[in-house]
């Protein structure tokens, strides 16, 4: 048989967490983010639950063409924009819209030969430094848009750096917003401000933050933004990947006995322990140290010791009819209603759930639920 590893991707799930982002942005659209292959839950497996969006928005060209090939024939946005100038030519044959972040794009799409104009977002750095204009610039470049004929619309946004940040550990998203509003008050086109977060924190109570589109990436998956202010449970999120995988051995220990390299982990009585088949080639994150949750049998426990390359011990106190066999949940939803939040993990492992989900190994076998 093979190894009893394996992820599940959870398509009510997806369609459920959809559901959540529109209930939060009464009458904006909902872009559903599917970058990183889905954040790793691959674009095909993902698309029968998020087909529901008003559209879908990747980073690469590649990623557009295969939510094509599915049949989708509504909006998709690149939300980094074209790397060339030759990109613009797949996006008029895919009809994409793209962003503008910086005069390159612009002067590309200048001289860019098309039968149909482009729908294009106009990106502001308002605080993230990251990509887009800045405030003094923008208008500029909105102008420098709305002269070319190549051009048929312009969204207007930008991306909130601390909506998922406590108020007390941030100044909140005030200052971009004001930003934002300074330099576009007076501009033509629809807005798109909000990611996640700012969806869930900000959008149902702010009509000038919610917009005209919002852009839900990671909420869709079942992680939550502002984890540990707000799990899953506290915004109705459901876990939409569960990572699984059994029990191949079992050890029982003394006092004083070591378990993995290094002997990080050494029992202070007897206890007994599994031994999964999970370890960081399948994408489980090596510094996960003891005490990361997991479920064996539906049961809460923990890991013990090192991550190893293949293997994962685990604490079976809690659970002592554990047996070769029993089911271990790494993260997601196990046997008899019992879930783990992937959020719960990341954290026990000083990581985010973004990374656990888009780390799945090749060798891992994904299957729909």
């Amino acid at each position: 048989m093979p190894r009893p590893i394996e992820a599940r991707i959870h398509a009510d799930a997806l369609a459920h967490n959809l559901s959540c982002a529109r209930r939060r942005a009464p009458d904006a659209k909902v872009w559903a983010v599917v970058k990183a292959n889905a954040y790793g839950h691959g674009i095909e497996r993902a698309y029968p639950g998020l087909q529901s969006a008003d559209g879908f928005a990747m980073l690469d060209l590649a990623e557009a063409e295969r939510v094509r090939a599915l049949g989708w024939r509504g909006p998709i946005l690149l939300l980094e924009g074209c790397f060339e100038a030759r990109d613009l030519e797949l996006c008029s044959r895919l009809n994409l819209w793209h962003v503008v972040h910086h005069e390159s794009q612009i002067d590309w799409l200048a001289t860019h030969k098309t039968t149909w104009p482009h729908h294009v977002y106009l990106k502001m750095n308002s605080g993230m430094n990251r990509l887009g204009f800045s405030p003094q610039a923008f208008r500029h470049a909105w102008q420098r848009l709305s002269g070319l004929t190549q051009v048929d619309a312009i969204t207007l946004m930008t991306h909130l750096s601390d909506a998922d940040a406590s108020p007390a550990a941030a100044r909140g998203v005030a200052h971009q917003i004001e930003a934002f509003e300074a330099a576009t008050h007076d501009l033509a086109g629809e807005r798109s401000l909000c990611n996640s977060a700012a969806t869930l924190r900000y959008a149902a109570s702010r009509r000038e933050l919610r917009g005209d589109w919002v852009r839900p990436g990671i909420m869709l998956y079942g992680s939550s933004p502002d984890f540990p202010h707000h799990s899953i449970g506290d915004w109705d999120l459901q876990p939409t990947m569960t990572l699984r995988s059994r029990l191949i051995g079992t050890q029982q220990l003394q006092a004083g006995d070591t378990v993995g390299y290094g002997s990080s982990f050494t029992a202070e009585h007897a206890m007994r322990i599994g031994i999964v088949a999970c370890g960081y080639a399948d994408g489980y994150p090596r510094h996960a140290g003891t005490g990361t949750p997991v479920l064996v049998n539906g049961v809460r426990t923990r890991t013990v010791g090192r991550v190893s390359m293949d293997m994962i011990a685990v604490d079976l106190t809690p659970v002592p009819e554990a047996q070769v066999g029993s089911e271990a949940t790494l993260w997601g939803l196990g046997p008899n209603g019992s879930r783990l939040p992937i959020d719960e993990v990341a954290q026990a492992a000083g990581t985010i759930g973004y990374e656990l989900m888009c780390a799945v190994a090749q060798r891992v076998p994904v299957h729909a639920a």
